[in-house]
């Protein structure tokens, strides 16, 4: 099935969900349990990642001399909370090398899973075989440079 075509599931009615309840949702479904790649890398997650996956800042692109903060909640984010793991387990996902704005330049600590063609679920590797999962969202904004960006490869191992 091609990604533009393969179903992730319905996206959640925020509305019909508190904040409260969509937090434990996020508990009970991504901190409490063990969720792997499609490649075997353990993702974990926390209840401090919510914030960062389901608030925008209302200060877009440096626009301002204020700093960013995430202090939007985003239903359009949160709509989407229950694909992040079959995103995650999708051999079939656009994979990228990750960018770095502190070194200004890609890293292989980091990689982007796209799917839906603009659809991005980010994780930071911190050991071969473990993450921690950084914030997922619909780049329409950002996936041009997302996507011209360096494909993700796996390393090869010396024999």
């Amino acid at each position: 099935m091609a990604d533009s075509e393969k179903y992730y599931g319905e996206l959640m009615v925020v509305k019909d969900h508190t904040e409260e309840d969509l937090r434990r949702i996020w508990a009970e479904e991504y901190c409490r349990k063990v969720i792997k790649t499609h490649d075997g890398i353990r993702v974990h997650f926390y209840d401090s990642n919510f914030d960062h996956a389901f608030y925008e800042s209302s200060v877009r692109n440096g626009s301002s001399n204020k700093p960013k903060s995430k202090d939007i909640f985003s239903p359009r984010r949160a709509a989407r909370m229950m694909w992040i793991k079959d995103v995650l387990a999708d051999k079939e996902a656009k994979m990228y090398v990750g960018y770095d704005s502190k070194i200004k330049g890609y890293t292989r600590s980091k990689r982007v899973s796209v799917v839906k063609g603009d659809y991005v679920v980010v994780i930071q590797l911190y050991k071969k075989d473990q993450a921690r999962f950084i914030t997922a969202y619909v780049a329409d904004n950002s996936i041009s440079k997302i996507t011209s960006g360096p494909e993700w490869t796996p390393e090869k191992t010396e024999k």
